[in-house]
């Protein structure tokens, strides 16, 4: 088979597919392998009602039910929930928004393929652009995403040691350094493998930083502001018409619908509408269908506020917990669980790296992802980024904690060199 750059690049190995491909394929090899690796949220009974109740009006309503299955929506997205998120946003934090700032796409993955790729790469004059990442370790999903090679650069953060084990990654912008070639800041919010949520302050000032050199900054907001709210710490949502702002309903519990929104000035907005016209024809109808009404009545901030964050608040308390008296003794720091579904471990002086450790642990049937795959443009020689793993504890907490004493004991028998 002859392939393209295009086809050699995207048809390759990298930490994403391994990622996908064990979440799709362990179940099979061990019906019952632990999933502490994958980004899939919790079962929330209560949320899943609304939805369900949600759905079934639509199905009793004929115009609403040939909406949904039967006619493509503009390329944009549906214009009802559109206008309706609009509103929301002005309302609840004084946004200055119309329909014409927010497009959807299926799902935030596609929509930074395509964001990424407008921005950077090879441009028109023939140069190189990249995106530059003000704070690594950052989602492992970004790193394959760009069409051309070296897309991405990063700035080690600095590290701050807590009580109790904790520690907590910070911006260095002593160290922060932009060139003619940046196309873009990018962020996630909460930080997407180790639950950092940079603050107000932070934002702000990558917020100046940006504009000073004409580029873009980009959040990632999937886990974060205003929705779904898996923040356990003050923060306040942040956009002007310089952030792309980028959402995603998959954390609220609807994954499966791959909705993605993106937020931006209206010229991004309509460059980004019309390069995911030629990617996707047409974004699905299901989440803006189940979701529009929730920001209709505002009832998506009860859902956010009542149920999502104190869940997985609740359970990253716990589950740290767990591991404090499980690695007692042993050298280890955990991230401070300021957001989303994961937490980090940091082994100091690791005798193994965290590859080998996640091959060990998926023989013993508990899955996590080592945490090189998220040092997306940090060199290799760093020995912190082989020393490191990210762990989900959105399952059962019976599950999680099995996995927490399985995840222990093996970090215990490389610590003790057997």
């Amino acid at each position: 088979m002859k392939l393209s750059a295009f086809g050699q690049k995207f048809t390759g190995n990298s930490g994403i597919v391994e990622l996908m491909d064990d979440l799709g394929s362990a179940l099979n090899e061990n019906p019952d392998m632990i999933f502490m690796g994958g980004g899939n949220p919790g079962r929330l009974q209560e949320v899943e009602a609304i939805f369900q109740q949600r759905l079934e009006d639509i199905m009793t309503d004929s115009q609403q039910r040939h909406s949904l299955f039967g006619i493509y929506q503009s390329p944009q997205g549906d214009k009802e929930f559109l206008e309706q998120l609009a509103t929301f946003l002005n309302k609840q934090f004084g946004w200055s928004i119309t329909a014409n700032n927010i497009a959807i796409s299926n799902g935030s993955q596609s929509a930074f393929f395509v964001l990424y790729n407008m921005f950077a790469g090879t441009m028109a004059d023939g140069s190189q652009r990249s995106i530059h990442l003000p704070l690594a370790p950052e989602y492992l999903g970004y790193g394959d995403v760009g069409l051309s090679e070296n897309f991405f650069t990063a700035t080690r953060p600095s590290i701050e040691l807590l009580d109790d084990q904790l520690f907590k990654y910070h911006v260095d912008f002593s160290q922060l350094q932009l060139g003619q070639n940046t196309a873009a800041l990018c962020v996630s919010r909460p930080t997407n493998p180790t639950g950092n949520v940079l603050t107000d302050e932070e934002i702000a000032h990558l917020d100046e930083i940006a504009r000073a050199h004409d580029v873009p900054f980009i959040i990632d907001g999937a886990y974060g502001l205003p929705f779904p709210g898996i923040i356990f710490t003050d923060a306040k949502p942040h956009w002007n018409d310089n952030t792309i702002l980028a959402l995603s309903l998959s954390k609220l519990g609807l994954p499966g619908v791959r909705t993605g929104i993106v937020i931006a000035n209206e010229e991004i907005i309509h460059a980004f509408t019309n390069a995911n016209t030629i990617v996707n024809l047409a974004c699905g109808t299901l989440g803006p269908a189940l979701a529009k009404e929730l920001f209709r009545t505002g009832e998506i901030l009860t859902l956010s506020q009542n149920h999502v964050a104190p869940f997985y608040q609740k359970g990253s308390q716990q589950t740290v917990q767990w591991f404090r008296e499980a690695l007692a003794g042993l050298p280890f720091h955990i991230h401070k669980p300021e957001g989303a579904i994961f937490l980090w471990l940091w082994f100091d002086g690791l005798p193994i790296t965290s590859q080998e450790l996640y091959q060990r642990l998926k023989k013993r049937g508990v899955l996590i992802v080592p945490g090189h795959n998220f040092f997306i443009g940090i060199d290799n020689e760093w020995p912190h980024k082989h020393e490191c793993i990210r762990v989900s504890y959105a399952q059962d907490g019976e599950i999680v904690k099995q996995g927490v004493g399985i995840i222990a004991d093996e970090v215990r028998k490389a610590f003790n060199g057997e």
